[in-house]
């Protein structure tokens, strides 16, 4: 069947399985290999090959199913799955970005990806890096030198839930002859196609919502065969980043069950979120859904829903917001996004990206994925910790 002309909730089903020819299974296994057997006459084979079966670091089986299923529901050509989210993100920094390069990119970010441009690729590579507002196109606009390379945008964005217009920006980055890639993991492909809106690359940690179980690590980059051969070549075969054939096969898996969850995860987050904003004791809440959200209408415009991350403040010190998450029973003390029980995380007022946060987060907030409990419960258990915190 034409993969185009099927729903996304087939694909999710569909795309990269298929009847294992020795046993007859409906599930392809798990191989885990690292060695495949080379063809009778090997003299003029590729070893560096990443879409060949020779050896498992520079691809796999079960690899090759998963890269199969990504690329169907992001809607690009070609996809390549990496050991971890940082491993992907890496991959394209280092791909692309030559010596004396220079990119654009999100000043709130992952804080891998803040340390990769703001120590790592300036000191080692000379890569010039300015790290600003991607929700405010004249500041983007007015950052294009003639040797930006890459435009990178996270969105929404971790832990702000900053919302970024992908097309917008999409057309400066063209018109300057640069790269945009896009950061989807808080959206995950049910909810938004960065390559659809104008995004040469997207990029998923692999190991949050497309996996959903908390029980396994990946990364994700899927674009245009030619630039995703690049990186395939560069970071995957030649810096060793490859994913275990296991983790593979449990994040195919996982996205069997991608559309239910994410449609879960956003109507209880929405449900939440208004809680939190009507709560005496909340300083102030950040969510993509609510309509007092700065750039709620453009998530609007690219989202189809608004996904479970909410962002929230309480009014008290640090001590408050400890004895906050420490009261919780349900709501778990964890880092990582996109799990089956919701996590929650607080970061204090010394976090090194403190000076480009928003001013209502530069005294610490929370940063709160809703799982799959029933959104009454988690309110419930929002509710009594708010109570033995003392607010």
């Amino acid at each position: 069947m034409d993969q185009e002309k099927i729903a996304f909730q087939t694909k999710c089903v569909h795309t990269g399985n298929g009847i294992d020819k020795e046993t007859g299974s409906i599930r392809r296994p798990i191989t885990m290999a690292n060695s495949y057997r080379l063809p009778e006459d090997a003299s003029t084979l590729n070893w560096s090959d990443p879409n060949q079966l020779v050896y498992t670091r520079n691809t796999s089986a079960n690899q090759i199913y998963l890269q199969e299923k990504l690329a169907a529901l992001e809607g690009g050509e070609d996809c390549v799955v990496l050991g971890t989210g940082v491993a992907a993100l890496a991959g394209v920094f280092f791909t692309f970005l030559d010596q004396n390069a220079h990119i654009i990119c999100s000043n709130v970010s992952y804080v891998a990806v803040y340390r990769l441009l703001h120590e790592y690729f300036p000191d080692k590579y000379g890569v010039e890096v300015t790290l600003l507002d991607t929700a405010n196109l004249d500041e983007i606009k007015k950052a294009v030198r003639p040797n930006t390379k890459m435009i990178h945008i996270e969105t929404p964005g971790n832990p702000t839930t900053r919302v970024s217009d992908i097309a917008e920006i999409a057309k400066i980055a063209k018109s300057a002859g640069a790269l945009l890639t896009v950061d989807s993991t808080f959206a995950s492909p049910f909810l938004q196609r960065p390559l659809h809106l104008g995004a040469d690359l997207v990029i998923h940690s692999l190991t949050k919502y497309i996996n959903g179980h908390g029980d396994a690590m990946g990364g994700a980059v899927i674009g245009g065969k030619e630039l995703i051969d690049k990186i395939k070549r560069q970071a995957m075969v030649n810096l060793g980043g490859a994913i275990s054939p296991f983790n593979a096969w449990l994040i195919m898996r996982g996205v069997v069950t991608l559309p239910l969850r994410m449609k879960q995860h956003s109507e209880s987050a929405l449900k939440i979120a208004h809680f939190l904003e009507e709560h005496p004791a909340i300083a102030f809440v950040a969510y993509p859904g609510l309509a007092s959200h700065p750039q709620h209408e453009i998530a609007k415009k690219q989202m189809t829903m608004f996904s479970g991350v909410i962002s929230f403040g309480l009014k008290g010190d640090v001590d408050i917001h400890n004895k906050f998450v420490n009261s919780l029973d349900l709501i778990v003390p964890a880092v990582s996004i996109g799990h089956d029980e919701s996590l929650i995380v607080y970061t204090g007022p010394t976090d090194e990206r403190n000076h480009y946060y928003p001013e209502e987060f530069k005294n610490g907030h929370l940063r709160f994925s809703v799982g799959l409990e029933d959104a009454d419960d988690i309110i419930n258990d929002l509710q009594q910790a708010i109570q033995k915190a003392g607010l």
